[in-house]
């Protein structure tokens, strides 16, 4: 993602571009992926080696408070900074690991009546499985 770009949608999202901040965003907007903090940290570290991991985490976590990713919870034990912040839901392959968005109106969800108990403020579904090979 191109650095005014970056600059730009911190900006609009109330962040102080700082030069760590712009490295950051540009490890975790760009590529439509779902990386982990460490993830993104590895990715940081190849331009700008002296960015620490409490740096990286920090901003990972600013960036969320201030609705420029969602933090998803896809796989026990890890969490994805998600740079898709519409509703959508996930399909994670079970055998490569990738997590692929799935449109909102692709998967229909019903039930919602037996919730009443519940407060329900977002849901998303996520599923595992095997993506299929081209043939």
């Amino acid at each position: 993602m191109l650095t005014e770009k970056v600059i730009a949608l911190l900006r609009e999202h109330g962040i102080q571009p700082t030069p760590q901040r712009i490295a950051v965003a540009q490890g975790v907007l760009g590529d439509g992926t779902h990386p982990s903090a460490q993830r993104v940290w590895e990715r940081v570290r190849r331009r700008r080696p002296a960015v620490s991991r409490a740096t990286v985490y920090n901003t990972l976590n600013l960036f969320a408070a201030k609705g420029l990713l969602k933090v998803q919870a896809l796989s026990e034990g890890t969490v994805a900074f998600d740079p898709h912040v519409a509703p959508h839901h996930h399909f994670i392959d079970r055998e490569t690991g990738a997590i692929f968005d799935v449109p909102w109106d692709a998967v229909q969800v019903s039930g919602q009546a037996s919730l009443a108990a519940f407060e329900v403020q977002e849901y998303q579904v996520v599923m595992r499985g095997r993506k299929r090979r081209r043939a």
